[in-house]
């Protein structure tokens, strides 16, 4: 499935946000995509059997912290692409004292 961090209809949690970035294979994935990756492109990068990095993955583009588009290729063989999805995070507290989180997301340019 695609998934528009931006276009969601619900924020993710602060929980679910901070189970993200606690990963240490999150945080690797985070690390290494300085340009949209596909997933093999990461396991190469990363040593993170694909196993593994595919579920990271959906960890990381249900709390919206990274984007998937997909690369429509003439061979018919398209292929989903990765890229991070935030500028900055910043966790706070609310009036009830529960915690509340922000992200900052990139400007989007028209393709």
């Amino acid at each position: 499935m695609v998934r528009d961090p931006i276009g969601s209809e619900s924020m993710p949690s602060a929980a679910e946000i901070c189970a993200a970035l606690d990963d240490p294979d999150c945080r690797e994935i985070i690390r290494n995509l300085e340009e949209p990756m596909t997933a093999s492109e990461l396991t190469a990068r990363c040593e993170i059997p694909q196993s593994t990095l595919y579920r990271k993955l959906e960890l990381l583009t249900e709390s919206t912290l990274l984007e998937e588009t997909t690369e429509i290729r003439r061979d018919g063989h398209h292929a989903s692409k990765y890229a991070v999805a935030f500028d900055e995070i910043t966790l706070g507290l609310d009036e009830d004292r529960s915690l509340s989180v922000q992200i900052d997301r990139p400007a989007q340019t028209a393709d």
